[in-house]
């Protein structure tokens, strides 16, 4: 069974604003700079905790030139990270100091919870979580003490127009159970997770599809612990849902099969192993750029047209 949520990978406009305030503003890890595999002019940017354990790991595509996106059915809806109950008045006084738009502190499912957005429009929220004060926090940011920092996600809330398909995959194939409904939102937790371990449907019969640009999510992907793992879910997929997924994909940090599920979300399938310190050392995650065996040969070419960070 699966122990969550992975990744999730996002559509940014400007590189360079993009990780200042993810680094910044938000104090997250910047645990890997390499390129989009498939589009290498372009950065591949994975923001975590301090080990980027999965269960902690944003990523984004920077195509600056790309259109604004529109958020719709078979989309996500918020990204969610878990913060210590105590640490919502800190978060928000620092979001209005940093001029960050947000929303009043309101509750959902009986937990704080504090919405805004990023530079690009992405919609985020940290959710006050009791007893995640108990678990480390990154403490190499400058500007977001660890008694304070972000504990890596807390759900994503995805739009379906049914929600009876997408949730049986969820229990069937991912391991989560449904965990109780508010508005028109069910919700679905694996039991023993703490990042990453929850995700709501938010059902929006009849509303329409989304447009995939900045500001929006390209994917969510869902933990395997290995290679044996995810081809007992690819399995699964296709006998009792008859979904095809993609050939693997390596992707050097973790093993990737691709699916979209009934309501149109892109579901991805990531392996735990083998890591983000498989080609640099966790003292200094995220500082070198790294590229692919494949691409190596072309590193002059693509440091002179990769946007410019400092």
């Amino acid at each position: 069974m699966s122990n969550g949520i992975h990744h999730v990978t996002t559509i940014s406009g400007p590189a360079r604003r993009n990780l200042e305030f993810y680094t910044g503003v938000l104090g997250l890890r910047l645990v890997k700079k390499t390129v989009n595999f498939d589009d290498p002019r372009t950065y591949h940017f994975y923001y975590g905790d301090e080990f980027g354990h999965p269960g902690t790991i944003l990523t984004f595509f920077p195509w600056e030139r790309a259109p604004a996106g529109q958020v719709g059915a078979g989309e996500t809806f918020e990204t969610a990270f878990r913060v210590p109950a105590a640490s919502i008045g800190f978060w928000a006084q620092r979001l209005l100091e940093k001029g960050v738009e947000h929303e009043t502190p309101a509750r959902r499912f009986d937990e704080p919870v504090l919405v805004f957005r990023d530079p690009d429009g992405v919609r985020l929220s940290l959710v006050g979580v009791a007893g995640a004060e108990a678990e480390p926090g990154w403490s190499g940011s400058a500007e977001v003490p660890a008694e304070f920092a972000i504990r890596g996600f807390h759900s994503v809330t995805l739009l379906v127009n049914d929600a009876q398909p997408t949730g049986a995959i969820l229990g069937d194939v991912f391991g989560f159970a449904e965990a109780g409904s508010e508005a028109q939102t069910l919700r679905y937790r694996v039991e023993g997770a703490t990042a990453g371990g929850i995700v709501d449907l938010r059902v929006v019969g009849g509303f329409p599809r989304g447009n995939l640009g900045v500001g929006t999510v390209h994917h969510v992907a869902f933990r395997a612990a290995d290679d044996a793992a995810q081809a007992e879910m690819v399995r699964k997929l296709a006998e009792n849902h008859g979904l095809r997924t993609t050939a693997q994909k390596n992707r050097d940090y973790f093993r990737s099969v691709y699916f979209r599920e009934p309501n149109g979300v892109l579901f991805e399938i990531a392996t735990d192993v083998p890591g983000f310190a498989v080609d640099e050392p966790q003292a200094s995650l995220g500082q070198a750029l790294k590229l692919p065996a494949f691409l190596e040969p072309r590193r002059s070419e693509l440091e002179a047209v990769l946007p410019q960070l400092a």
